[in-house]
């Protein structure tokens, strides 16, 4: 099983997850051109997805799938509430009624050898999900857009090999930075985007010792910066473990190093993730 950030931001998502036999997208939010490209690099095409599911109908995660859809007549998976959403987008085009799958949170869908778990997330979307997906024992969650999270959240998240987590911004960039209030305010907020330091305490709460690895996604482009997302998830990670020494919480503490931690490219393919 694998993983790869295509694109991933707040100009553009698009993640692709797979095994030997079946090939999955998650949102596609870049051009149709972007999305061919990134796959190439990965030795596949259009023609080799199995299907993409999206998470919600914001732009920044379907731009690409009137387009792809037409051409490709692949099947796309999603909530109501976001179908709805995405048949109101005209910039999106008539995408056909029959290419539209039902899913439904904490309800599981079966494509060939992966399943796919939705689980509902904090977002200011009509019926937002993330996904976990699974293929035999070997587990993925690819979780962004939210702005809270719970414990309904941690224990949807618990036991995944690799996570793809969002980090949206730095506290402070935003707040001096040239958004206008109201849209502060909405990113601040428990609909909004999970901070660095909120994604790193999210985190902390997932850690175990067979986590094989950590992407930070969907990055603000004017709020953060790679390098800033990085260290203040890893400053969580090593306050946690101090906490948990401190309360004589025992040997679940792990410190940054104990796992691959890596920040997702907005423009281009990153690392392929390969599950062991």
């Amino acid at each position: 099983m694998r993983i790869c950030s295509i694109a991933s931001g707040s100009s553009g998502n698009c993640i692709y997850v797979g095994s030997d036999a079946t090939h999955l997208l998650v949102d596609v939010g870049i051009s149709g051109k972007r999305t061919e490209a990134g796959l190439k690099e990965l030795d596949l095409s259009m023609r080799d997805i199995d299907g993409v599911f999206i998470t919600h109908e914001h732009a920044d995660h379907v731009a690409g799938l009137g387009v792809l859809g037409r051409k490709y007549n692949m099947p796309i998976y999603a909530t109501k509430g976001t179908i709805e959403a995405i048949k109101r987008n005209s910039s999106l085009g008539e995408i056909p009624e029959e290419l539209f799958m039902l899913v439904s949170a904490d309800e599981k869908i079966i494509i060939k050898d992966l399943v796919c778990n939705p689980m509902k997330i904090s977002h200011d979307a009509a019926e937002p999900v993330a996904y976990r997906i699974s293929h035999g024992k070997k587990k993925v969650g690819i979780i962004t857009d939210l702005g809270t999270y719970d414990d309904y959240t941690v224990e949807s998240l618990k036991g995944m090999d690799a996570l793809l987590l969002e980090a949206n911004h730095d506290v402070n960039m935003l707040q001096v930075g040239p958004y206008p209030y109201h849209l502060k305010k909405r990113i601040l907020g428990e609909r909004g985007h999970l901070s660095n330091e909120m994604a790193g305490q999210l985190l902390c709460s997932l850690l175990h010792e067979k986590l094989q690895a950590v992407i930070l996604g969907h990055l603000s482009k004017e709020n953060n910066l790679p390098e800033l997302a990085y260290e203040a998830v890893r400053v969580e990670v090593a306050m946690d473990k101090v906490r948990r020494e401190e309360e004589g919480m025992g040997g679940d503490g792990m410190k940054a190093r104990d796992f691959p931690m890596y920040v997702a490219s907005r423009s281009e393919p990153s690392r392929v993730i390969h599950i062991a």
